[in-house]
C-alpha cells in the first residue's frame, strides 16, 4: 500500500473530448487502476443497447454494481480513474457518494474542448473503429443536451485542461 493517498480522478468531457486519452497519460502513475465504462457496458451490455436509454439503463445498473468495488479499491489505497463521464449532476452526484465513503484524495478533469473538435474527433475515431462505441454525430448533438459543466457549488478539486485546437 502506497504512503501517499489515493486518488478519484473523474472525468468531465463531451464524446471524443479526449478522456480515453487522459485517462491513458492519468493511468501512468503508480498505483492506479483504471476502470473504463464503455469498455465494461460493451462486455456486459452490447446486445442490450441500441439506444441512449438502454445506455441509461444499463449504465446505472452497472454503476450499482462497481460503486462498492471502487471504494474497496480506494480504501485499499489504490488510486482510480474512473473512465466514466461525468458529465451531469446526477452522474456526479453518485461519484460524490463514493468519495464519502473513503478518505481519498479526488480530482475531476474537465476537458474543455469545442463541439467542432469533438465532432471531428469522433468522425475520425468511427472511421479507425477502436472504440467499443461509435456514436453518430446525432447522437453526440442528442448527449450533449445534457452536458452540465460542474460548478464551484459542487465542491470538487477541478483541473482544467483547455483544448484550444484548430480544425
Amino acid at each position: 500500500m502506497s504512503s501517499t493517498s489515493p486518488t478519484l480522478h473523474l472525468l468531465c468531457g463531451k464524446i471524443a473530448s479526449g478522456k480515453s486519452t487522459l485517462t491513458a497519460q492519468l493511468s501512468r502513475t503508480a498505483g492506479t487502476l483504471v476502470i473504463a465504462e464503455d469498455d465494461w457496458l460493451k462486455g456486459l451490455y452490447s446486445e442490450e443497447m441500441s439506444s441512449i436509454s438502454d445506455y441509461m439503463r444499463c449504465m446505472s445498473k452497472f454503476r450499482e454494481l462497481m460503486g462498492p468495488h471502487i471504494v474497496s479499491l480506494l480504501n485499499e489505497g489504490i488510486s482510480v480513474v474512473l473512465d466514466f463521464q461525468a458529465n451531469t449532476i446526477t452522474s456526479r452526484d453518485w461519484m460524490r457518494s463514493i468519495l464519502e465513503q473513503t478518505k481519498a484524495a479526488h480530482k475531476l478533469h474537465v476537458l474543455d474542448v469545442s463541439d467542432e473538435v469533438c465532432v471531428a474527433r469522433l468522425h475520425a475515431r468511427n472511421a479507425q473503429g477502436n472504440h467499443p462505441f461509435a456514436a453518430t454525430e446525432e447522437q453526440f448533438r442528442q448527449i450533449s443536451k445534457h452536458f452540465v459543466a460542474p460548478s464551484p457549488e459542487e465542491g470538487f478539486n477541478i483541473v482544467l485542461h483547455h483544448v484550444d485546437a484548430k480544425l
